[in-house]
């Protein structure tokens, strides 16, 4: 691979509901009806274990976001990761499950799947260890077929530990993915046994390949044919190919079929069309499995020369930086939440995510795919050398090649993965010994997967990473504009020294969101930028306000502070700036408080710049009459108007050399600020900013008043404290409660204030900034929920939404 590189893509669909037949093949979903404790138990393992005073819980689960035992916060100033974890607390847990074993189950092959525990985990069925996987972000499976008791019930008992310093940011804590049960034939496709690349795409046709691996689980040597059906969009079948292989007993045999997809619709971000290939096995001729895998057909070509192409067509990756948490419900992958933060970050203009430093859930996969979000897939923080004493260093030698199979394998197919990251600011990138690691690494990636680049994240930029950058196809470079240790722009440098590097911007801070997107949009050979970070997330605490060095004193801090959209969901101020660098006709009015909005550090070092400016959508400064306040218009028309109550402040250029900002004095007076974009004499986008009167009423909205009655859908609340004319109240701090009825249970609340300790599962919640989130999931059963929500000298509010 040089700097050129061509894919397609694949992804295995998982059903929504608890089992589905797939002709002779059963998926179910084993996430209802677990036992759990949060503590350290003898002998939970064995079959007999008497766990019926433990709780009842459903997955995915995370403990480490309920309330610690006696109080009711999740945080606490002594838990051992502390600022890092945003002083959320671990600890070892249990989970049982009894396993139903259908009867259809005996004589065939049974997978049992995980698509991710936090972490340490150790799996038991009916007493006997299946395993030990210790990191907590990769999927993995094991063959059960000849474990299972049917004559009787099955135990499966898993032990999470949670322990030491492990992590750099809030990991949470559990079985916080989904568990799945694969029965099949004993011929069958492989686990993540599909390849699907499409090395030749024209407008009139597109080569398609499908490598599947077939298992023959038999102590026979058998012929064995496989079917695969093309389906267009539609579902109509448009191609398919038949080939029979001899698979020695106990064996495996790889099925290679080429197809040719006429007029084919390319999967892009704009138009992510997705096609589906049904794989079918049969032996004796019998149907012994099918397997599903959707794909989209699309080319990546990048070089330094015209930097990233989709489909042939030159794109910057307007990326930003994804933890795996989902805010208030902590670590707890539920699809519906996964895709929220797709959609999200798709309406704010970014096109492309980092999954950063590890391999994200599969149903986020399947949601980029869907809704068009290009992805960087990563897999560690650390390698050999530590960067916390029970991090993944324990673990690198004996697991790095295991879990990157699992993270390859598993997503090779998915259209929206563009690039693998083999690490993240691995320590002593400047060594020989580390680079070979690197060398290792980058083969053994592009060994299972030769359709991709890969990449790694680094840091403290100087000459001396030069060999480790050579193990690359893409460097990525963190914190390159503005940012490391007061460094300036070192693409035009390193581009003039070393020509045919192709780089990417993987961290940078928003305080240098213009320059980092000017040398972008400046030089081909800068592919992207992707903002650290993209959304909000618990951990690493305060470092968008307090910086570096964190302290254990940051204390009540305990989120990050620095992402474009926070935890709730909501767009904060550099978020409304990046708009402005995105795309065209954007206003938006912001305004600097008169005082801090939290305690200054004076300690944060100079090259700390991942906070944003200290300005808010505020209006309502009762108290500062006549007093001066420094009012920003972020514009990307040509020029800006600023209006107050109607009354013309003056036009000011908003434009490349303004940094698409305007900046007025304005003085304090009740009532509205109006900004007006132009282009020439033409009215292009208006902004406002109104002042509130005193609040008078609740208002709730929902992101979705209908939602699937399968007991994992999501509704998301917003309630707004509001004034009589339905103008939010900025600030606006009541504690309000909420009653459910119905079809739902509430699942999670917050209000996106970095500093409150408030519990993230209770049934009720203070306004920050007037306004705070409720979640709401299905209950499994159809129906009507009715929320309410009540606070102190409010008439209550009412919504409604239906599980159908």
């Amino acid at each position: 691979m040089k700097n050129l590189f061509m894919f397609s893509i694949a992804l295995i669909l998982l059903p929504g509901c608890s089992v589905k037949e797939q002709n002779n093949s059963y998926i179910t979903l084993l996430d209802k009806d677990w036992m759990f404790s949060r503590d350290s138990v003898t002998g939970a393992e064995k079959a007999v274990f008497d766990d019926s005073k433990w709780r009842k819980i459903d997955v995915p689960h995370d403990y480490s976001i309920e309330d610690i035992a006696g109080t009711n916060s999740p945080f606490d100033s002594n838990a051992i990761g502390g600022v890092s974890t945003g002083f959320t607390k671990g600890g070892t847990a249990w989970y049982r499950k009894s396993l139903a074993i259908p009867g259809y189950a005996k004589g065939k092959s049974c997978i049992l799947q995980f698509d991710g525990i936090y972490m340490n985990a150790n799996i038991y069925l009916n007493g006997a260890l299946l395993g030990n996987h210790p990191y907590g972000y990769t999927s993995f499976w094991y063959d059960i077929s000849e474990k299972l008791n049917f004559n009787g019930p099955n135990i499966l008992a898993v032990e999470v530990r949670n322990e030491g310093r492990n992590s750099r940011w809030y990991s949470g804590s559990g079985i916080y993915r989904h568990v799945w049960l694969r029965v099949t034939g004993k011929q069958h496709v492989a686990q993540w046994g599909t390849s699907i690349t499409t090395p030749e795409v024209g407008k009139d046709s597109a080569l398609v390949i499908i490598k599947s691996k077939v298992k023959n689980q038999s102590a026979k040597v058998l012929q064995v044919k496989l079917i695969t059906r093309i389906l267009n969009v539609d579902g109509k079948e448009i191609n398919n190919t038949i080939s029979e292989q001899m698979i020695g007993k106990e064996g495996f045999s790889e099925y290679v079929h080429k197809v040719i997809v006429k007029k084919p619709g390319l999967w892009s971000t704009e138009t992510p069309i997705l096609y589906t290939a049904i794989s079918e096995v049969y032996s004796s001729g019998q149907l012994a499995d099918s397997t599903i895998t959707r794909f989209g057909i699309r080319t990546i070509k990048i070089d330094a020369v015209n930097g990233f192409q989709l489909n042939g067509i030159s794109m910057k990756l307007k990326g930003g930086c994804f933890h795996a948490d989902n805010g208030p419900l902590g670590s707890k992958s539920y699809d519906r939440a996964e895709e929220r933060r797709v959609e999200l970050m798709k309406a704010s203009g970014f096109n492309a995510i980092r999954c950063s430093h590890n391999p994200p859930s599969p149903a986020f996969l399947d949601a980029c795919d869907r809704l068009g979000l290009l992805v960087i897939d990563e897999t560690f923080d650390m390698w050999k050398d530590p960067k916390n004493p029970q991090d993944y260093n324990l673990y690198f030698d004996e697991w790095w090649q295991r879990d990157i199979e699992s993270m390859v394998l598993r997503d090779r197919n998915h259209p929206s993965v563009i690039m693998w990251s083999i690490g993240n600011e691995i320590p002593g990138r400047h060594k020989p010994e580390v680079v070979e690691v690197a060398r290792i690494l980058g083969n053994f990636v592009r060994e299972l997967d030769p359709t991709r680049p890969v990449t790694s994240a680094v840091n403290e930029l100087r000459p001396d990473k030069d060999p480790f950058f050579a193990t690359l196809d893409i460097a990525g470079y963190n914190y390159a504009t503005g940012g490391d240790h007061n460094q300036k722009s070192l693409y035009r440098e390193d581009h003039n020294r070393v020509p045919e590097r192709i780089m990417v911007g993987l961290e940078s801070y928003p305080l240098v969101a213009f320059g980092a997107w000017m040398d972008v949009i400046d030089n081909t050979y800068v592919i992207g930028d992707f903002v650290w970070t993209g959304f909000d997330y618990i951990g690493e605490a305060g470092i968008g306000w307090r910086g570096y060095p964190q302290e254990k004193n940051f204390f009540p801090w305990n989120l990050a502070y620095c992402g474009d959209i926070d935890i709730c969901g909501w767009k904060r101020p550099q978020s409304f700036y990046r708009d402005v660098l995105w795309m065209k006709d954007q206003v938006s009015i912001f305004v600097k408080p008169p005082k801090p909005s939290f305690e200054p550090n004076p300690k944060i070092e100079s090259w700390s710049k991942w906070n944003w400016f200290d300005v808010v959508a505020d209006w309502n400064w009762k108290g500062f009459e006549n007093r001066p306040f420094e009012v920003t218009v972020y514009s990307s028309c040509e020029e800006v108007e600023l209006f107050l109550n109607n009354k013309s402040l003056g036009k000011k250029k908003t434009d490349r050399s303004t940094k698409f900002q305007a900046v007025w004095e304005v003085s304090y007076q009740a009532g509205e600020l109006k900004a007006i974009g132009y282009k020439g004499i033409e009215q292009i986008n208006t902004a406002f900013l109104r002042t509130a009167g005193e609040p008078a009423q609740i208002k709730l909205i929902a992101d979705r008043t209908e939602i699937k009655a399968d007991g994992q859908d999501l509704s998301y609340v917003t309630l707004e404290i509001t004034d009589e004319n339905g103008i939010r109240n900025p600030k606006a701090e009541n504690m309000v409660k909420f009653e459910i009825e119905g079809s739902g249970t509430i699942i999670g609340v917050g209000n996106a204030n970095p500093i409150s300790t408030e519990s993230y599962i209770a049934s009720e919640r203070k306004t920050w900034q007037g306004r705070c989130l409720v979640i709401i999931k299905s209950d499994g059963n159809a129906g009507e929920i009715k929320l309410t929500a009540r606070a102190e000298g409010f008439n209550p509010s009412t919504i409604k939404i239906v599980s159908k």
